[in-house]
């Protein structure tokens, strides 16, 4: 993540941790056609491994490809 992120973890009070992104499916139609069509930012602290999930935008071309993969 090119951000400056200002993270304090909330458990153990480290912070150093790693970034990463995950997608997952919405409703019904999209489990069926597996179109991931949520995207989260996650943190995770490098200590305790304590992960919050931030929802973020997901882009049209990238649900497009999800449905030819």
């Amino acid at each position: 993540m090119s951000k400056n992120i200002n993270f304090t973890c909330p458990k153990c009070g480290n912070n150093s941790y790693d970034v990463g992104e995950i997608r997952t499916t919405g409703g019904f139609i999209s489990k069926v056609l597996d179109i991931q069509n949520k995207k989260f930012t996650h943190i995770t602290c490098k200590r305790c491994k304590y992960t919050e999930f931030y929802q973020t935008e997901s882009s049209m071309l990238g649900n497009i490809f999800d449905l030819f993969t």
